[in-house]
C-alpha cells in the first residue's frame, strides 16, 4: 500500500457516548485514552450472510471468504479518500483465490475460486488430525503457497499495493507480519467468523500502535500494548458473534478502564458493482471467435463470481434476454 500518511484517523467526536448503540454491518474506529494505541471493531450480519447465500460454497470455503471480507473491512476503513481497497489472496492450494473489496461509501463484496474436490481431500485430511474444519489456522491446507495483495485505487489519485507471502497459520498472520515489517505500523487483530441461528456473522477487533508524536516510554509504551492486546485476547468468539451485543458495548466491556473514546461509524452493505452495461462492453471487445464459443443454444449467459446474478445475451446483437 501507501506510506503511513494515508493511514489516518478521523478527529475525536466531542459528544461521542458509548451508550449509542451502532448494530450490525458497521466498522466502529476507537482510541484508549491512556495510551497512543487506536483501533477498530467491525461487526458483519446481514452484509455478510447476502453474500455467502448467494453461493454454495463448501464450509470452509464460506468461512475463509468470511474471513476475507471482515479482514477487508478493518484494513479500508483505515484509508480516508474516497475509492476502492481489495485485498486478494492466490495460492496453488484447493483454494486458488479469496477476494473481497470495499468502497469508502462502505459497498462490500467478497468472493473465492477453488476446486471443489481437492477441498473435499483437504476437510478429510484436517478432519484425520481433528483440526477445526474452517479456514482458522488452516492457511497452508486451503490456500497453499502464494501471497496476498492489498490494492488501494483512489478514485482521484494514484494507485497503490503491498504484497505479502501467504505464510503463518492464518489471514490474520499474513496481515499483521505486513504491518508490523512492510508499514512498521505494530498491528493487532482477533477475530471470529461462524454461524448463528443458522445465519453467517463475523467480528473483529484491531489495535494499531500509532506514529510516535513526540517522545513516549518506550517501556510505558510495551507495557500498554501488551495490557491491551491481553484484553483483546480475552474476547471470546461467542462475543465478537453475539448480535445481541452492541460493538460499543463490548468495546466497552474490554477496555473502559483504558478510557475508550469512539469515533463516527462507518456503515456497511453488500453491494455488487456489476451491472448489464459493463458486461455488455466485456463481450462487445472479446474476439467474434471467444464470443461464438460461450454461445449456449442461442444465448451467451455471463455469471457474476461476487453475486451470482447471471446476463443473459443474444449472441447477434448482444441485446438483453430477460
Amino acid at each position: 500500500m501507501s506510506d503511513n500518511s494515508d493511514i489516518t484517523y478521523p478527529t475525536i467526536l466531542p459528544a461521542n457516548d458509548l451508550s449509542d448503540e451502532v448494530g450490525d454491518n458497521v466498522v466502529q474506529t476507537f482510541q484508549l485514552e491512556s495510551n497512543a494505541l487506536r483501533g477498530r471493531a467491525v461487526r458483519l450480519g446481514s452484509a455478510l450472510d447476502d453474500v455467502l447465500s448467494a453461493h454454495d460454497y463448501p464450509l470452509p470455503v464460506a468461512h475463509m471468504v468470511a474471513e476475507t471480507m471482515a479482514l477487508t473491512t478493518l484494513l479500508a476503513s483505515m484509508l480516508t479518500y474516497d475509492g476502492i481497497f481489495t485485498l486478494q489472496a492466490k495460492g496453488d492450494g484447493p483454494i486458488s483465490m479469496l477476494v473481497a473489496d470495499m468502497k469508502s461509501n462502505g459497498d462490500l463484496r467478497g468472493c473465492a475460486t477453488f476446486d471443489a474436490e481437492r477441498v473435499q481431500i483437504a476437510r478429510e485430511q484436517l478432519s484425520a488430525l481433528k483440526t477445526k474444519e474452517s479456514g482458522e489456522n488452516n492457511l497452508a491446507q486451503y490456500l497453499g503457497k502464494g501471497y496476498i495483495a492489498f490494492t488501494v485505487d483512489q478514485e482521484k489519485g494514484d494507485r497503490y499495493q503491498g504484497i505479502v507471502a501467504l505464510e503463518g497459520s492464518s489471514l490474520i498472520d499474513c496481515a499483521q507480519h505486513y504491518f508490523n515489517q512492510s508499514e512498521q505500523i505494530t498491528t493487532g487483530i482477533k477475530m471470529a467468523v461462524g454461524k448463528r441461528d443458522g445465519k453467517w456473522r463475523a467480528g473483529g477487533v484491531m489495535l494499531q500502535e500509532m506514529p510516535e508524536e513526540g517522545g513516549h516510554d518506550a517501556l510505558q509504551d510495551e507495557d500498554s500494548w501488551r495490557r491491551a492486546m491481553a484484553f483483546m485476547e480475552s474476547c471470546s468468539d461467542d462475543e465478537l458473534l453475539d448480535a445481541d451485543l452492541d460493538t460499543n458495548a463490548l468495546l466497552y466491556r474490554l477496555y473502559n478502564e483504558e478510557g475508550v473514546r469512539v469515533f463516527e461509524p462507518l456503515y456497511l452493505q453488500q453491494k455488487c458493482r456489476c451491472d448489464e452495461e459493463r458486461v455488455r462492453n466485456v463481450l462487445s471487445g472479446m474476439p467474434d471467435e471467444d464470443v461464438r464459443d460461450i454461445v449456449v443454444n442461442d444465448t451467451i449467459e455471463m455469471r457474476c463470481e461476487f453475486c451470482s446474478h447471471t446476463y443473459r445475451f443474444n449472441p447477434e446483437t448482444l441485446e438483453s434476454i430477460d
